[in-house]
């Protein structure tokens, strides 16, 4: 039984390099698929072995000089061999590098610690005993034992991590999706039975009960169902590969997370489908099954008034949506308001789809004025819009929902963004900012710096999650000496010059946010009780209590503390504060102190800002990306419906033609209804996002105006307004063909 030992490390190359780099103990290439094809293996700790791939791309070979930067200083390897996986393969998951067995212990800065242990067990060991005996060995210790794919955890700590991402995110957006697709269905089906009204009332009339006439809608929606569940499901395969794609590309999810096929999830697609089908159905059908015979075909000739049980229903929905807005206000992180945000988009338009037609009538009375001045078309749009007023509110419902749901996702990140921003911006006194491409800033990079005449003092930052309890925060980590020079949190109480200064105490100082100390009741002097990024517990002083926490995080922690506990301790930037008083180090020694070190820039502060703004905007794109799928599912939504409520008006347009309307008159007619619901679907979608994200920007940032990009909500109405003319003109155009005569006698 072979035991081998592997200490890693995210090291950087100077060479470009489009995947990521890590590093490894010769020593642990056995647990590996590497094998070397060229040279030796390290030995000394300047030997390198790099990967087949890695060669190729940066054009070296052995011999060649290699400059690392890795978690600990640059330096310069010479490379003594070159591995690949396999019969000369290579990893799309990572550029792998190898060190002698003593310079990965060096690197890992772990001493008398590794990462893994692997076993490989003799030919013919049972495994499951082989596990069993580990782990009675290990008892007591704080290792695990993994074996088949548990193993994946282990090696991968990142897919680890995103998978809970990923399931997180795709609950949420799959809660939201259902309840907009169940919204939307509900609406379709409502209007499919209002177009074959004349028909059910007909089977009512010739003594069709109510349970025959509930099953043969339920029926033909479940047979709609399940084929439109089947083909959505065999559609997502190729999707669903797309999109992890994308994910990957984004940094969104490692390219170790590997894509899992499996019947399940169409199964639960397929059976989701059918239950909202059948649930739709079941909604639209009450109305039509429950009337009595006699009545059917009277009811069928004329649109009637909602019912009472309608509005009451969507009044009552209409106040659970400002209680949920209500809550939203109050929520202060974003994992908690995130889902709320987009729930009560939803519950607030579907108030709106079951006030619809009071809404619309109403909304007839006030535009009477503006229709009637654009003439003959415009008077004919008013007329439709007071008689055929549920007609309408089928239209305008998805139409809202498009653009509430749309403008929510797009602000909600710029006005997070815009406020975190702000706070940092605020917040940073220092002159200069030094930041790294790679994995960070060294210390050494840190300690030149600092030592340059007319520094006063460099603050690193290193970023890392911490848990409370059984809650995680965001926590930084900042180097105490002339703290109060370089960043100004906006302290309410205490003082981070105690945090800064009291070397007494310094290594169990904190600092923690207002939101953080109101969760758990902390003030200055506080005793908090943490868990650092690898599992060891400490115990510190609250020293302050600060306003920014959206820009620097819940809890701050001396620099060497956190950074010792984490897998990468390179500070990811240096805030520089320059003596104002005396002479100032200019840019280009700035730039000259830290030449030797690949990767880092010196920028001022309003750069510094611009590149949080694009990784800011990097992360909002996997949400842009996430719900824009529920976004075309309902523009989908949108044009189908619209398309419905004119392709049955070919009767109307036939007898308005025959009384003498000519074919443009009736086109006319159409636009004006078609900007009318877009109108009153604008407002209702604009009025829906704004207070939902007014109540997100009181609870997130404490400001009750969140960001709002006029360019964009432009492009969003722009583009509702192309397919709500485009899905009317289409089926318009097509309605007009026939022959007002031969349509009138067809219909009779």
């Amino acid at each position: 039984m072979d035991a081998s030992r592997r200490a890693d490390s995210p090291p950087e190359l100077r060479p470009d390099t489009a995947s990521t780099s890590y590093g490894h103990s010769w020593d642990s290439a056995s647990l590996t698929p590497f094998k070397l094809t060229q040279g030796r293996a390290p030995v000394a700790p300047t030997d390198l072995v790099i990967d087949q791939a890695l060669a190729t791309r940066a054009h070296v070979g052995l011999g060649a000089r290699l400059t690392v930067q890795s978690t600990q200083s640059s330096r310069t390897y010479t490379i003594t061999g070159i591995a690949a996986p396999g019969a000369g393969g290579r990893l799309n998951q990572q550029t792998s590098l190898f060190f002698s067995t003593a310079e990965a212990a060096r690197l890992a800065a772990r001493p008398g610690q590794v990462a893994a242990i692997g076993v490989t067990p003799e030919t013919g060991t049972n495994q499951a005993q082989l596990a069993a005996a580990l782990r009675k060995a290990l008892a007591g210790s704080s290792a695990q034992v993994s074996m088949g794919e548990a193993r994946g955890p282990v090696e991968f700590l990142d897919a680890a991590g995103a998978r809970v991402k990923l399931i997180s995110l795709g609950g949420a957006i799959g809660g939201t999706a259902l309840l907009v697709a169940l919204l939307v269905v509900v609406g379709t089906f409502a209007l499919s039975i209002q177009q074959r009204h004349r028909e059910l009332a007909l089977l009512r009339a010739i003594a069709a009960t109510p349970r025959q006439m509930r099953r043969l809608i339920s029926r033909e929606a479940l047979i709609v169902g399940a084929v439109a569940g089947v083909l959505g499901s065999l559609a997502g395969l190729p999707l669903g590969a797309w999109l992890h794609g994308r994910f990957v590309e984004m940094g969104a999810i490692p390219a170790t997370l590997e894509r899992a096929v499996s019947v399940f999830p169409m199964a639960a697609a397929v059976a989701a489908t059918l239950l909202a089908a059948w649930g739709a159905s079941r909604i639209s059908a009450r109305r039509i099954s429950r009337i009595r015979p006699a009545e059917a075909m009277a009811e069928a000739s004329v649109e009637r008034h909602p019912a009472r049980g309608r509005i009451i229903v969507g009044l009552v929905v209409l106040t659970a949506g400002a209680v949920l807005v209500a809550v939203l206000s109050a929520l202060r992180t974003e994992a908690s308001s995130t889902p709320l945000t987009f729930l009560s988009v939803v519950i607030l338009s579907v108030a709106v789809a079951l006030l619809g037609p009071v809404v619309v009538r109403a909304a007839a009375v006030l535009l009477s004025g503006p229709l009637g001045v654009s003439g003959p078309g415009g008077r004919l749009a008013t007329a439709n819009l007071r008689g055929n007023a549920a007609r309408m509110a089928a239209a305008a419902t998805p139409l809202a929902l498009l653009i509430g749901m749309t403008c929510t996702v797009l602000f909600v990140q710029p006005t997070l963004g815009d406020a975190a921003r702000a706070q940092t911006r605020d917040g940073i006194r220092a002159d200069w900012v030094l930041a790294a491409q790679g994995p960070g800033v060294p210390d050494e990079a840190a300690r030149r710096v600092r030592a340059l005449p007319g520094v006063t003092a460099a603050t690193e930052i290193v970023h890392s999650t911490v848990r409370v309890g059984l809650d995680k925060y965001a926590a930084q980590g900042v180097t105490p000496g002339g703290l109060a020079q370089t960043w100004n949190p906006d302290v309410t109480s205490g003082s981070i010059e105690r945090f800064s200064t009291d070397n007494a105490t310094e290594a169990r100082s904190a600092a923690v946010s207002q939101l953080a100390a109101d969760q758990l009741g902390l003030h200055p002097g506080s005793r908090l009780s943490l868990t650092l990024g690898d599992g060891t517990p400490a115990t510190l002083t609250v020293a302050a209590v600060y306003a920014r926490g959206l820009g620097f995080g819940d809890i701050t922690l001396p620099h060497d503390l956190l950074a010792r506990h984490m897998d990468n301790p390179l500070a990811s930037a240096v805030l520089v504060s320059l003596d104002q008083s005396g002479p100032s180090v200019t840019h280009s020694e700035l730039v000259s102190s830290v030449r030797e070190f690949p990767g880092i820039s010196v920028l001022t502060r309003s750069s510094a800002d611009g590149i949080q703004a694009d990784k800011q905007q990097s992360n909002a794109e996997v949400n842009y990306l996430a719900m824009g799928l529920v976004l075309a599912f309902t523009a989908i939504a949108v044009v189908n419906t619209l398309a419905m409520s004119v392709s049955e008006r070919v009767r109307e347009f036939a007898m308005l033609r025959l009384a003498g309307a000519t074919r443009r008159q009736v086109l006319r007619m159409l636009r004006a209804e078609a900007l009318a619901v877009l109108l009153i679907a604008a407002v209702l979608g604009s009025g829906i996002s704004l207070a939902v994200l007014t109540a997100f920007s009181i609870g997130m940032t404490g400001s009750a105006a969140p960001t709002v990009v006029p360019l964009g909500y432009a492009t969003v109405v722009g583009v509702a307004a192309l397919l709500a003319l485009g899905a009317t003109a289409v089926p318009g155009r097509i309605a007009l063909k026939p022959r007002p005569v031969e349509v009138a006698t067809v219909r009779q």
